[in-house]
């Protein structure tokens, strides 16, 4: 049986958008059109691949293994065809990112502007979310993660600052009202405002001094997603809600114009910059080399 790549295309986006609309956006067709499509590929094939509600898009359980194949495979393609880049003057093709939310907000803004300015004819596509991801089957060329986060058979090249501190920082109406914290056990009696990776795990805070380790897992009246919800917790911070433990780097803006303060600054724990990570098992595309290429030369 003869199937269109095409149509495998356009069932790997609907599958991963979870919807017709979501995933006619990431392919630039219509929805009619990709419908069209999808209900083609399961004619072809002779098997239903989606479960279509109302609400929502799902695999089937032949979809989700047609998936789980799919992504890796059409990524070779991909990478197969662009080796014809290299017989350009100039890379072009897209490339795809996964990050984690702090990377995207602290990392790439002075890394994007200048690369997209150096490679007009790359378009880059960046998905922010601190999950685990494989690159692979999630149709991405590369990511970056921080190096206990690295998934194995990987090459990691360093991107960005390559020492960076977590950060403690309250309001000063906070801390009028309720003092200020001398050691890092004293958070067990504060308000605390606190974050939860995708896994479930709420973030332990962890603190060092003249080779002293404390960890302390404080308590507090809100509890937020870390990465999507995270700026909430700053703005709450602000507002003098409670203490917030977080990237140096992200709340430096708000120290500068006295909107927080530093609490503990000699417990702030440092800890290594993040990697661009990809897999080291299929040809590395034009735009991704272009990419490593560039951030390699940046200034550190």
């Amino acid at each position: 049986m003869a199937t269109n790549l095409s149509d495998l295309n356009a069932f790997l986006a609907v599958a991963r958008a979870g919807g017709f609309r979501d995933g006619a956006r990431l392919l630039g067709a219509s929805p009619s059109g990709v419908s069209e499509a999808v209900r083609r590929l399961e004619a072809g094939l002779g098997v239903r691949l989606l479960h279509r509600t109302t609400r929502s898009v799902v695999p089937t359980e032949a979809g989700a293994r047609l998936l789980e194949r799919l992504g890796p495979a059409l990524g070779e393609v991909e990478a197969a065809l662009d080796v014809v880049n290299g017989f350009r003057d100039r890379p072009a093709g897209t490339l795809r990112l996964n990050v984690p939310v702090s990377a995207a907000r602290l990392v790439l803004p002075r890394i994007v502007p200048p690369f997209l300015a150096t490679y007009p004819e790359i378009q880059l596509e960046v998905t922010a979310e601190d999950s685990f991801v494989d690159l692979l089957s999630a149709g991405c060329d590369a990511g970056i993660r921080y190096d206990e986060r690295l998934e194995q058979d990987m090459i990691a090249v360093p991107i960005g600052p390559r020492v960076q501190r977590y950060a403690l920082a309250a309001a000063p109406d906070y801390l009028r009202r309720h003092g200020r914290p001398a050691h890092p056990r004293d958070l067990l009696g504060h308000a605390c405002l606190r974050g939860r990776f995708s896994s479930g795990t709420v973030m332990a805070w962890e603190f060092e001094r003249g080779g002293e380790l404390v960890r302390v897992e404080p308590k507090g009246p809100l509890l937020v997603g870390i990465g999507a919800a995270t700026d909430l917790a700053v703005e709450a911070a602000v507002a003098g809600t409670g203490i917030l433990y977080l990237f140096e780097a992200w709340l430096q803006p708000y120290f500068e114009r006295g909107a927080l303060e530093p609490i503990l600054e000699p417990w702030w724990q440092a800890f290594s910059g993040p990697f661009l990570y990809y897999s080291g098992r299929r040809l590395v595309p034009a735009p991704l080399r272009a990419f490593i290429d560039f951030i390699r030369g940046l200034p550190p």
